[in-house]
């Protein structure tokens, strides 16, 4: 638990700043101390912690329009993706989660070269579609960043937007899984230990993640993504 802790501070220090990558860094500490099925779950609960730092930290800025048109159509599509993942068995979530982050890495590149640019209704759609991956896979930060990007939003009005966002579809999904019998009392206090661990980083480590270049951060992000996707896949052949 220990680890955990620490992973999860250095976590909410990279995602406090650039709005992802704290699902990354912890998932893979979180499977192997207690399996993919309850690995889940767990980060579910601490992300609803972790993105409510981030809104009150920019609150004033938040585009409360676009939250509504991401999050309206993503939370019950995010509900439905949790439901899918609990009916696979544990070796497919891992090959899945493996798969989705090492994948993540062209992907997201080739959105950023793209400059794709959103509407409200385009960002629904998105939402709905993005939701529906965040059950399954867990974090799908590499997308809906560039999903709030597109629409046009930058600095704390987007970092507060992305993570409102992201917050109330977390409850959709941690939902759906405590009506599946996935979030006994003892999984409950493991994501609210995480998500504080991740609420004290987005706190106490911004000032510090505020000097790394967009160069250093980008390679940052890759590398967590591929360490991450590749212990998925390793975890799955146990």
């Amino acid at each position: 638990m220990v680890m955990v802790a620490l992973v999860g501070t250095l976590a909410g220090a990279v995602s406090g700043v650039v709005g992802t990558g704290s699902s990354m860094m912890l998932l893979p500490v979180l499977v192997y101390t207690y399996g993919p099925k309850q690995a889940v779950p767990i980060m579910a609960v601490a992300a609803i912690i972790g993105n409510v730092s981030k809104v009150l930290a920019w609150w004033r800025e938040i585009d409360w329009r676009a939250v509504l048109a991401y999050s309206l159509p993503g939370a019950p599509a995010a509900a439905l993706g949790a439901r899918t993942l609990w009916s696979l068995p544990a070796t497919a979530v891992d090959i899945a989660l493996g798969t989705f982050f090492i994948a993540m890495v062209p992907v997201r590149h080739w959105l950023r070269r793209r400059q794709f640019r959103l509407g409200v209704w385009q960002l629904a759609v998105v939402g709905a579609v993005i939701g529906f991956l965040t059950g399954i896979v867990l974090s799908t930060g590499p997308l809906s960043v560039p999903a709030f990007a597109a629409y046009g939003l930058s600095g704390g009005g987007f970092l507060g937007s992305e993570a409102a966002s992201s917050m109330l579809i977390y409850v959709a999904k941690v939902l759906m899984f405590s009506d599946l019998g996935a979030l006994p009392p003892q999984a409950w206090a493991n994501g609210l230990i995480v998500g504080m661990a991740l609420m004290a980083g987005t706190l106490l480590g911004k000032r510090f993640v505020l000097g790394l270049s967009p160069q250093v951060f980008q390679r940052l992000l890759d590398t967590m993504l591929v360490v991450s996707g590749a212990v998925m896949l390793s975890a799955a052949w146990r």
